[in-house]
């Protein structure tokens, strides 16, 4: 058993266990082992940029979704150049199959994010792949991309995105409320034209209403838009 491996292992909590998998009822609750975020971050950043982190990196596929996790925080400790970071996250990509794991690899990537404009391309091209691939996308954008210089690709890219993956449409809808809360005269049409998928334009006014930074107004007339 490598190091990681083992540190891992050490801070398996049952109860932990027992909350977490039902929160992602997508895998095996045999490979979750109830590592509490906290230490798998701690675990992630004492071995970034070490020899035996990258060992680990390259070691995929990893039997335990705890493995994952630190996998997916470590990637946002490394200090690489761009390109080598891009690298590292489309080799580990296929081998996401949840979405806490997906998330929490965004979430761990603002460094990556600080030249949002030369990662832009990457993120879109996301939007091709498989659901786990689709939805970092997806959430890429959710995060970092929600102002004036990107609505119109963003509109478009939602526009085009057609799946029957539960974990694609909810982080599209998620993504669409978002740019209502944030950008709500520009997002409008995009419901108004019935672009969306039926579900998922659903979805996305329900979620929007119930943020309190829509107005009543902007939260009566969205109720109008219902499908």
């Amino acid at each position: 058993m490598n190091i990681i491996l083992n540190e891992i292992m050490e801070c398996r909590d049952s109860s932990y266990k027992e909350f977490h998998k039902k929160l992602i009822p997508t895998i095996d609750e045999n490979t979750i082992l109830g590592v509490r975020s906290p230490k798998a971050q701690a675990i992630a950043k004492r071995y970034a940029d070490t020899d035996e982190g990258e060992r680990f990196l390259s070691s995929l596929p990893h039997k335990y979704y705890d493995e994952n996790i630190v996998h997916a925080f470590m990637l946002g400790n490394l200090r690489l150049s761009r390109d080598e970071l891009w690298e590292r996250i489309l080799e580990f990509l296929p081998y996401v199959d949840n979405w806490a794991v997906c998330d929490g690899l965004v979430s761990h990537l603002k460094y990556f994010f600080k030249d949002k404009e030369s990662v832009f391309p990457l993120v879109l091209s996301c939007l091709e792949g498989e659901t786990y691939t689709v939805r970092f996308g997806l959430v890429c954008l959710l995060n970092y991309y929600i102002s004036d210089e990107y609505m119109d690709k963003l509109l478009t890219a939602c526009a085009r995105i057609k799946s029957e993956e539960y974990y694609i449409n909810m982080a599209l809808a998620w993504l669409v409320s978002f740019m209502l809360i944030k950008q709500y005269e520009r997002t409008i049409p995009l419901l108004a034209g019935g672009a969306l998928d039926k579900w998922v334009h659903n979805k996305a006014i329900r979620k929007a209403i119930e943020s309190f930074r829509i107005s009543d107004e902007q939260k009566s007339f969205l109720k109008t838009l219902r499908r």
